[in-house]
């Protein structure tokens, strides 16, 4: 549930120019437009995975239809897997951060070589404790099953609670969106169904009096999140609602770009207020294999049942040959009894080879001939190099769909969670000179974190061999300091600053001119002895 006080929310608002006529009405209004793409949400999941998108009146009795070939169910979890590989890496940062415009120039124009290095290190100690609360919040199965319900429905909202922590993922059915014509999110209404007995004094206030209510009665909860209008830009504003009353505190607002609310597409279709999926792009060789299976399966299990023949003038004594023992002998004739044949083998060629053409194409579609899925997964630390080959594959199979996602999901959701984490405290501070600090999020193939910068590093030293009056051009410990920010390795007490190596020289210089000191006295002594008379 939302928490907070930001006002008093009414049954009627204002953003721009939307009329918002209370979360129910608005929400009602949305699901027109909206079910076309739950019945076909539906379509793809039949040919998939069933329990994905089952349909509106099937609930946990359900008993949901197999399909006949596991190809759909295959490969919507092995493209999945990849997405969730490629978006959210394991153990390493998907984004990097920056320092704002203003800071930027700043820093540019300061001549502290050592001041930047140590806001960069700082920059990736902070990537790295964003992994880790990531983790700890436990986005990733929750990432997962939203990157299905694209793959299946094409749509999906995640809510992150700024107070409670953690994600929720909406499917199609259970909210609704208005965007305008280039894709801008407009309003969004969140449809949350609960039982009685799970809802907070302030909401069971609100509820009317049905006589005996039961904590299992089942309540409707809509939460609208619309924009307002805010000088030069905008902002969210929200409320929730029950049975036409809003609640009373559960106001919120959040700036231009640091809504918890994030509505996902896996294709944009500019004048579209939702998303294709990309099931959808393969549901005729969906269908089509699956009636082929369903064909293969059927006339096999007829052409596996046994029967045999016996002619009209039969001579030979059945009774007899169907007691007999193996290798008995039966008096009788060949052309009595003969097996039943469907005579059917060219037909079941020429079908089963379809069936394989149109599977081989699925296959490619889905990435199921990739040889890194089958090598990475099994494994508890996936390379940098792995990701990338996954990426590349994902844009170059899905035409530009990986970009979209890192755009509508991969920089809002490390938005928010920057957000989180500063609000609360968590973030550690990078450099208390710079003014402001706001994440720079770069997202995409070429973003994956600072292990790129470390691999420049490597072939920018590699060619420097090759030059060795450049290699004395180089300030050592920034260089560390860079290697080791690039390793998303804590440097702390691993270089040495500049004060350390200066006292080192100076104790160095010291222990020299005393060692200096001591062969000279040893020499004149030893020549002072050469020159005494015997």
């Amino acid at each position: 549930m939302m928490t907070g006080t930001v006002g008093m929310a009414t049954s009627e608002h204002q953003a721009g120019n939307i009329p918002l006529e209370g979360a129910k009405t608005t929400y009602d209004k949305l699901t027109t437009d909206r079910d076309p793409y739950t019945q076909r949400a539906e379509k793809c999941a039949t040919y998939t995975i069933p329990m994905l998108f089952p349909k509106e009146s099937d609930d946990g009795g359900t008993n949901y239809s197999t399909p006949y070939n596991s190809v759909g169910a295959r490969g919507l979890n092995n493209l999945a897997s990849k997405l969730l590989l490629s978006l959210l890496p394991p153990n390493q940062p998907f984004f990097r951060l920056g320092l704002d415009a203003e800071s930027t120039v700043a820093l540019n124009e300061s001549a502290d070589n050592q001041l930047k290095d140590n806001i960069e290190y700082g920059l990736s100690m902070m990537e790295q404790q964003m992994i880790k609360y990531m983790e700890s919040q436990s986005l990733r199965p929750t990432l997962f099953e939203a990157i299905k319900q694209l793959i299946i429905a094409g749509n999906a909202l995640l809510f992150l609670p700024p107070a409670e922590g953690g994600m929720r993922c909406y499917t199609l059915r259970e909210y609704a969106v208005q965007r305008d014509t280039i894709g801008n999110v407009l309003q969004i209404v969140a449809k949350d169904t609960v039982s009685r007995g799970s809802l907070p004094d302030s909401m069971q206030s609100v509820l009317p009096d049905s006589g005996e209510p039961t904590i299992n009665e089942k309540v409707d909860i809509y939460t609208h999140i619309y924009r307002v209008a805010s000088g030069d830009t905008y902002q969210w504003e929200s409320y929730q609602e029950i049975e036409g009353e809003p609640v009373a505190g559960s106001e919120q607002t959040y700036p231009a770009n640091k809504s918890p609310w994030i509505p996902l597409r896996f294709n944009k279709k500019d004048g579209e207020h939702y998303g294709r999926s990309f099931v959808e792009d393969y549901l005729g060789d969906l269908i089509s294999l699956e009636n082929l299976s369903k064909s293969i399966v059927d006339i096999s299990m007829i052409a596996s049942k046994v029967l045999y023949l016996v002619s009209p003038a039969c001579q030979t004594n059945i009774r007899a040959l169907s007691k007999a023992e193996n290798g008995a002998f039966v008096r009788g004739r060949m052309e009595d009894v003969v097996p039943m044949q469907l005579n059917k083998s060219m037909d079941m060629q020429t079908v089963l080879t379809t069936a394989q053409q149109i599977e081989s194409r699925l296959s490619y579609a889905f990435l199921l001939n990739s040889a890194v899925q089958s090598g990475a997964v099994g494994r508890d630390r996936v390379t940098a190099e792995e990701i990338r080959y996954v990426a590349g594959e994902l844009e170059d199979t899905l035409g530009g769909v990986y970009s979209l996602l890192s755009q509508e999901l991969q920089l809002p959701l490390v938005a928010c969670v920057y957000n989180q984490m500063q609000s609360q405290g968590l973030l550690p501070v990078v450099d208390e000179s710079i003014a402001e600090i706001e994440p720079s999020i770069i997202t995409g193939i070429d973003a994956l974190g600072r292990g790129q910068d470390l691999n420049n590093l490597a072939q920018a030293l590699q060619l420097m061999q090759q030059f060795p009056e450049f290699l004395q051009a180089l300030n050592v410990g920034n260089l560390a300091t860079r290697i080791f920010a690039a390793a998303h390795i804590d440097a702390t007490g691993l270089v040495k600053t500049p004060e350390e190596l200066q006292a080192e020289q100076q104790a160095a210089m010291e222990q020299y001119a005393q060692q200096q000191g001591i062969d000279a006295g040893a020499q004149m002594a030893v020549n002072e002895a050469q020159q005494a008379p015997e």
